[in-house]
């Protein structure tokens, strides 16, 4: 059954919180998707993940690049999904239709945005209709996770 999590950032930025989650599924082994909802923020992302980290980076490419399907992590803000990636992610407004093909479906949503916090809502309601596992995810004052429901 595909898990929908829905993680509502509180305390800090997407830029912030973004890199370890993908860390932790990079350590699972499984290739990634994140969505974004404007082509300004999948490249502001693209060079984030580079140089987020003094000592680190989150090796990872764009959907429109020729070596997409050997990447780890690929951007897009399209629905495609051009690694083949078990798990993806929507950031910043980002949505779609189709929930299907993915072991887990990860909605980072901005808690300062009421338009990020109307769609989380939206899409929560669609992955309970679904039958999709969903839990809910709030940031702690010290930018850790707390399961909510």
């Amino acid at each position: 059954m595909t898990e929908a999590l829905f993680y509502h950032l509180t305390e800090s930025r997407l830029e912030d919180a973004l890199p370890s989650l993908l860390e932790r599924c990079i350590g699972r082994g499984w290739k990634v998707v994140v969505q974004t909802g404007s082509e300004e923020r999948r490249d502001a992302l693209d060079a984030h993940l580079w140089i987020y980290r003094d000592d680190s980076f989150l090796a990872h490419g764009l959907d429109h690049e020729p070596s997409a399907s050997d990447q780890p992590i690929i951007l897009t803000t399209g629905v495609q999904n051009a690694n083949g990636a078990s798990v993806r992610f929507f950031v910043d407004g980002a949505s779609s239709e189709s929930l299907d093909g993915y072991e887990r479906l990860i909605f980072l949503f901005d808690g300062h945005d009421e338009m990020q916090l109307d769609q989380a809502r939206s899409q929560w309601k669609t992955a309970r209709e679904a039958g999709l596992a969903a839990t809910y995810w709030q940031q702690t004052a010290t930018r850790g996770w707390e399961k909510k429901a």
